[in-house]
């Protein structure tokens, strides 16, 4: 049987104490078949991002470290930031890489999602292909009003009540969603200003439930600390919606309010393919194939001697 690798990124509220930011990251060290490719966390979203890449089992396993962790050391009645949440552990999603398909990471998702609440206490709402009702699909939906809006919702409103577990939220802890997704790019662009509501609006002409580009969810945020804003984007299939697109249109709308882009950043691990298709269109390099970038050839032609 082929080696499975899946990519997760579980989502925590936690960008600012640095010791438990350690103590969570701590969790995904030094565990055989779990890789920690990158983690970063935001004093302003105060969330913490974290990229693995390995087998099933054994980043499952590492993630209910990390849950019990961050279910013992954060409160979500106390916290604050400027990134939608409901939960301590807020997101964690299932990515095929290799030996696994999508349907595969469906199951994986909702076995653990099972797991997950049988070992924490911690309900669980599927989101993205794992999601068991349409809505749910859409993460945005789920997190409507964020915690403080859902810990009441979920015990009156049969609509919110958690996939699995009781009819409540953790009491510090809220609530996790879990999926199975494509690859996603966070992608997020900084504006020269503190308008708050140049952000809000641009992000509202990008993003696909106000009319914008179909596979991309964005908010405008307040970056207090550097005294400018942001459109932070997740970009759910960067195939069909380019970072140069996007990021092109943003420009021009920033351009209406009399404002520029400061600088864009890359939340986590983001495929090579969609850096080199903005870098193909910026150089204006006709016919460019990936193929022509040495150190993925090297990997490729690597690759077909190890298999």
């Amino acid at each position: 049987m082929a080696m499975q690798l899946i990519e997760c990124v579980p989502n925590f509220s936690e960008g600012r104490r640095q010791d438990i930011i350690s103590g969570i990251v701590k969790c995904f060290q030094g565990k055989r078949g779990v890789y920690l490719l990158d983690h970063r966390a935001d004093e302003d979203h105060n969330r913490l991002v974290i990229s693995l890449v390995g087998a099933p089992a054994p980043i499952t396993d590492a993630l209910i470290e990390a849950a019990k962790y961050a279910q013992a050391n954060i409160d979500m009645n106390n916290h604050q930031g400027g990134h939608p949440r409901i939960g301590a552990v807020d997101v964690i999603p299932f990515t095929p890489i290799k030996g696994i398909t999508m349907e595969e990471c469906i199951d994986l998702a909702h076995n653990f999602g099972e797991r997950y609440y049988k070992e924490t206490g911690i309900p669980v709402y599927f989101y993205e292909d794992a999601a068991l009702r349409p809505e749910r699909k859409r993460l945005e939906v789920i997190r409507k009003g964020q915690y403080e809006v859902l810990k009441d919702e979920a015990k009156t409103n049969p609509d919110r009540k958690p996939d699995v577990g009781e009819a409540a939220l953790h009491p510090t802890a809220g609530a996790t969603v879990i999926g199975a997704r494509k690859f996603l790019v966070a992608f997020n662009v900084n504006l020269k200003t503190t308008d708050i509501k140049v952000a809000k609006e641009i992000a509202k002409t990008v993003r696909a439930s106000s009319g914008g580009f179909c596979h991309v969810k964005g908010i405008g945020l307040a970056l207090e600390e550097r005294g400018i804003t942001q459109v932070s984007m997740n970009l759910v299939d960067y195939e069909k919606n380019s970072l140069y697109r996007v990021l092109e249109t943003i420009r021009m709308e920033a351009k209406r309010w009399g404002v520029s882009v400061l600088e864009t950043e890359v939340y986590g691990m983001i495929p090579a393919n969609a850096i080199l298709d903005s870098a193909a269109y910026y150089l204006q390099i006709a016919d460019f194939q990936p193929e022509q970038v040495l150190e993925l050839k090297l990997l490729d032609i690597m690759g077909d001697k190890g298999e």
